[in-house]
Parts: structure tokens; C-alpha cells; sequence
């Protein structure tokens, strides 16, 4: 699932770029505002240093202060725009589950795996008024949401075991699956079935369906799913009705990708 082509050599690297990044990404939910100290804490750079990254933010407009406290501003959002709309697979996968939400009348996404989050690059605009799923740029823990099993079943055996010793299995609901073993039988169960359902992983209602996407080499570029109120589907009318939907695009889109 790594589409860099050949290893980069250290010394082409800019390492000031890296520790910038690491600054932005130390904000979140949790730290929706930082100290210096805070920052230094979260990325591991010095006081200093993580002083300085947060003013060239700031004088760049990515982030604001009051003096002590930093937070992002909406610029940051640039970036992640720029992806959205340089990238190949959002743009190209709109009209494949742009067709399947009309067809079956559910909001259908598209994501794929970041470390160990599964970022939505796609989603369809749904027939309903009030619809369910991720908007374009959400963020999720990978065990949490379909997309996740199914995008981690593509791993071998020994990458598989290295991603879930390094995962945190927090738990969201009673529902939550919180341990390494039970979360491996349900990848391993995935890869077989070529697809996966989750139940009230994330959040207390809703339900997920997903399949993988993979190109004409077999190579998982993401999954392809939707998520929808648990009261409107069993899970065998979601196997019914709409997976050969998600199969039909996934295997349209295969000589594409």
C-alpha cells in the first residue's frame, strides 16, 4: 500500500520540514492549544526549538497566539485541500460511488489507511436529506471503522502483527473490540470473506459495510464503504443489497487504479 516508488536518500532530506510538520500534527482534539513546553513535550523537540517552529507558523499564518498559548488557524486547511485536489484516486473515484449512492440511497466513502488512521478522501452526496458517514478529510482510528479491517487485511501475516503491537485499542463503546487477538481474527476473517460489517464500533447507532479497493495488480489503494443507521439494515440485508454494489465498483474502478 506504499506508493513511494524507491527509497529516499537521508541526505536529501530536510529535516527543519519534518519537525514542522511534527508541530502541526502535535495539535488535535486533545491539544487544541499548546505551550511551548507542551509542543516539546508531544514531538520531542527542544523547548526552544518547538518555540521557534510555532512563531514561523505563526508569521506564516498557520497558527495564531495570544503570546503563550498557540492553535492552528484555517490556512492548515490548505494542505490537506491540496491533496484533495491533486490527488488521483478522490477524483477518480467520485462518479463510481457518486452511481452507487443513487443507486441504493446511502452516503458512500471512500479512504484510505495513514499510519494507523483511516482518512475519508471521498464521499458521496447522498439522495437523503440528512445523511450519515465521514465527510471528505475525517479522521479514524482503523479498528474502529470497516474500512479499517478491510484496508489491513491487504497486510502480510508479519505486518499485521507489527501494526497491532504498535496500535492503541482504545475503546469508544461497549461495542469496541479493545484487544489485539480478537481484532487479528476479525482482519484474518476479512480477508477471506472480502469484505467486513462492524457494529457500533465507533458510534452507538451506526453500522458499517466495506470492501477493499485494489488495482489491476491486486495491491489495496483503500476501501470503499458505507455507514448507516444499525436499525435500517440486518446484516444480511447489508450483504444483499449492498454489497454487490460496492463489489461492482471495486471491480470497475480495478483497471483504473
Amino acid at each position: 500500500m506504499d506508493d513511494t516508488p524507491f527509497q529516499i536518500d537521508k541526505k536529501d532530506l530536510i529535516e527543519g520540514l519534518g519537525k514542522g510538520l511534527r508541530v502541526i500534527e502535535a495539535f488535535d482534539d486533545d491539544h487544541p492549544r499548546l505551550t511551548p513546553s507542551e509542543t516539546a513535550h508531544l514531538t520531542g523537540l527542544t523547548r526552544t526549538a518547538a518555540r521557534r517552529y510555532l512563531l514561523s507558523l505563526v508569521h506564516f499564518g498557520y497558527a495564531g497566539t495570544d503570546g503563550k498559548l498557540f492553535w492552528l488557524t484555517p490556512r492548515v486547511l490548505r494542505l490537506s485541500q491540496s491533496y484533495i485536489g491533486a490527488a488521483r484516486l478522490p477524483r477518480l473515484v467520485q462518479p463510481f460511488i457518486q452511481r452507487v449512492s443513487m443507486q441504493c440511497g446511502e452516503t458512500v466513502n471512500v479512504s484510505v489507511l495513514d499510519g494507523h488512521e483511516m482518512v475519508y478522501v471521498a464521499r458521496s452526496n447522498a439522495p437523503r436529506v440528512v445523511s450519515v458517514g465521514y465527510h471528505v478529510g475525517a479522521r479514524a482510528p482503523a479498528h474502529v471503522v470497516t474500512p479499517g479491517i478491510v484496508t489491513l487485511s491487504a497486510l502480510s501475516e508479519a505486518e499485521l502483527d507489527a501494526w497491532i503491537q504498535a496500535h492503541d485499542f482504545h475503546a469508544f463503546t461497549a461495542h469496541t473490540v479493545t484487544t489485539g487477538e480478537v481484532f487479528r481474527e476479525h482482519v484474518r476473517a476479512a480477508r477471506t470473506l472480502d469484505h467486513w460489517i462492524t457494529h457500533q464500533q465507533l458510534d452507538l447507532g451506526l453500522s458499517g459495510i466495506a470492501t477493499a479497493l485494489r488495482d489491476r495488480k491486486g495491491v489495496c489503494k483503500g476501501a470503499v464503504g458505507m455507514t448507516m443507521p444499525s436499525i435500517s439494515y440486518t446484516p444480511d440485508q447489508m450483504r444483499a443489497n449492498l454489497l454487490p454494489l460496492l463489489y461492482e465498483a471495486a471491480q470497475a474502478l480495478r483497471p483504473l487504479l
